[in-house]
């Protein structure tokens, strides 16, 4: 298809927004514009500078017969900071109190655009980890999860209590949950996670622990590794948790109920480089 240049630059971005950490190249874009090398080199700059000066990512290059572009998107620290402290605000609304210490998210979760956002930032920490799948528990962390493997490129792996018959083969591990100290049961679909796969395990919230361990000692089960812990927020009290190794976007540090106040606090994240 044969397209005006401001047309190609339009087509272009959209299609590297679409397929980010993908390597594409430029014989694709050439045959689909039917463009000069030269060309399509040349609108890669002009929308290489435009994106990175919109902080919406990085744009790399490779040289080569086998070379292309790849789209990876990032978040600043500022950016980042920013949407934090807008998330805090609404955490700490006195209405979210649910029994057991923990908090009402559904609609910050059920927010696509906030969802999206929150996605980007941990897709871009964990960035250079060569994530090859997200895997989370149903059902309050799949849209988080779903989020974050978009912007990775990569599929989700859901793990269940339940089992259903339309998923094939399955593992199932038990599991002692942090928080109540009981023996659970967590299935994952034996065709959902390729071994020596890279896992990023997503939750929307974290207590003690016990449930993204468990996920931590499914992904084993299939021979792949846990590159990364994310949790849209982790709880602070006393116990130890049973997970040492994860990355949080806020901190449920306290929470009384009588005086019904909530304090949530920016999470680990902030501890380490974003860049």
């Amino acid at each position: 298809m044969k397209f005006r240049r401001s047309g190609r630059l339009v087509d272009m971005t959209q299609y590297l927004l679409s397929n980010p950490h993908q390597l594409i190249p430029l014989t694709f874009f050439a045959e689909r514009y039917e463009s000069a090398k030269s060309s399509i080199s040349e609108d890669i700059g002009i929308i290489k500078e435009v994106l990175e000066m919109n902080r919406l990512g990085n744009v790399e290059t490779s040289a080569g017969a086998s070379g292309g572009v790849t789209f990876v998107p990032t978040v600043d620290e500022k950016e980042a900071t920013d949407l934090i402290d807008q998330l805090l605000v609404q955490l700490q609304d006195p209405s979210r109190l649910l029994p057991g210490g923990y908090l009402y998210m559904m609609d910050i979760i059920g927010d696509s655009s906030l969802t999206q956002q929150l996605g980007r930032v941990f897709a871009s920490y964990y960035r250079k980890e060569r994530i090859d799948a997200v895997m989370t528990m149903a059902t309050k962390g799949i849209p988080l999860a779903y989020a974050v493997a978009q912007h990775l490129h990569v599929p989700v792996s859901i793990v269940r209590h339940e089992q259903r018959i339309t998923e094939g083969s399955i593992v199932s591990i038990n599991y002692v949950s942090g928080s109540t100290k009981r023996i659970q049961t967590m299935s994952l679909a034996r065709r959902s996670l390729k071994p020596h796969s890279n896992v990023l395990i997503v939750d929307d919230f974290m207590k003690a622990g016990g449930t993204i361990r468990g996920m931590m000692d499914l992904v084993q089960e299939f021979q792949a590794n846990v590159a990364g812990v994310g949790v849209l927020t982790e709880a602070i009290h006393e116990e130890e948790k049973l997970v040492s190794d994860y990355t949080s976007l806020t901190k449920l540090s306290h929470v009384d109920v009588k005086a019904k106040t909530i304090q949530v606090e920016r999470g680990n994240i902030f501890d380490r480089s974003l860049s």
